[in-house]
């Protein structure tokens, strides 16, 4: 394995955190004061002197292989721009909250995003010059994954799935905080639409969101991710509440014309 060199990007916090990047010779401690994820990776990246760029989010876990996974995926000369797998692990592992095993099944679905053309941030790689190339990531009134991922895409490159490449998020710590992303997901995507067809597109999409959880059923049934009926049961429950929660958010939108309220919202604790 080569060098490794670590970059912590503080972003807002009252007092960087020092004392625990301090025992940690190959650790670099940095601020980003504009915020979101975004401007955050931007001033990381920018700082960076190593062959590779890998970035993982401040409360993600690296899988023990993360770092050989990508080095071993970037020892073929063609691959320019990686993301793994992530998941979720429940604070409780016997008494999983009502959210958590909703969020295994459905918070972090990295290997679709993929496949639809970008892959999320905070399990993302690169060569430093597909960054230059393709440019900065977007601030936080953007879904900067998804538009990164897209430039990334409409330049030529393929971000290919690594599912070796796993890092473990941690769920959220409550159904309130998932609605917050939801709302944040949901005004980044609306502020994208133009004009009366979009307007009509977006009404359909809402209808169908209300009616997609029956046609989850073999999903939650089937998944990898959760164990036994209870948890089961617990993450079709939690996904009929939010889309039905999504639905009546886009509908609000749509009478109302604005998601500035949300768009702008970004949790920095």
């Amino acid at each position: 394995k080569g060098d490794v060199e670590i970059i912590v990007v503080d972003n807002g916090s009252s007092s960087l955190p020092e004392e625990i990047c301090l025992p940690w010779s190959n650790v670099r401690l940095i601020a980003e004061s504009e915020p979101g994820p975004g401007p955050a990776r931007n001033r990381g990246a920018a700082s960076a002197r190593g062959e590779l760029l890998a970035f993982i989010d401040a409360d993600c876990e690296a899988d023990a292989n993360w770092l050989a996974a990508i080095e071993h995926a970037f020892s073929n000369g063609d691959v320019q721009v990686i993301g793994g797998d992530v998941r979720t692990r429940y604070v409780n592992l016997d008494k999983p909250k009502f959210h958590e095993p909703y969020e295994a099944i459905y918070s972090y679905r990295n290997d679709e995003h993929i496949a639809e053309g970008f892959s999320g941030t905070g399990n993302l790689a690169m060569r430093p010059e597909v960054l230059s190339r393709v440019g900065a990531f977007g601030g936080i009134n953007i879904a900067e994954d998804r538009d990164w991922g897209l430039r990334a895409g409409a330049l030529g490159y393929a971000i290919r799935y690594i599912p070796e490449m796993i890092v473990y998020h941690p769920p959220r710590p409550s159904f309130a905080d998932l609605i917050l992303k939801w709302d944040r997901h949901i005004s980044h995507d609306y502020a994208e639409i133009s004009g009366f067809g979009g307007r009509v597109r977006w009404l359909a999409r809402a209808v169908a969101i209300a009616a997609s959880p029956i046609a989850e059923l073999p999903r939650v049934l089937t998944s990898k991710r959760v164990k036994g009926a209870w948890e089961r049961l617990l993450a079709f429950a939690c996904l009929a509440r939010i889309r039905f929660y999504r639905t009546w958010r886009m509908l609000g939108l749509l009478v109302a014309g604005s998601s500035d309220k949300y768009a702008s919202s970004w949790n920095r604790r």
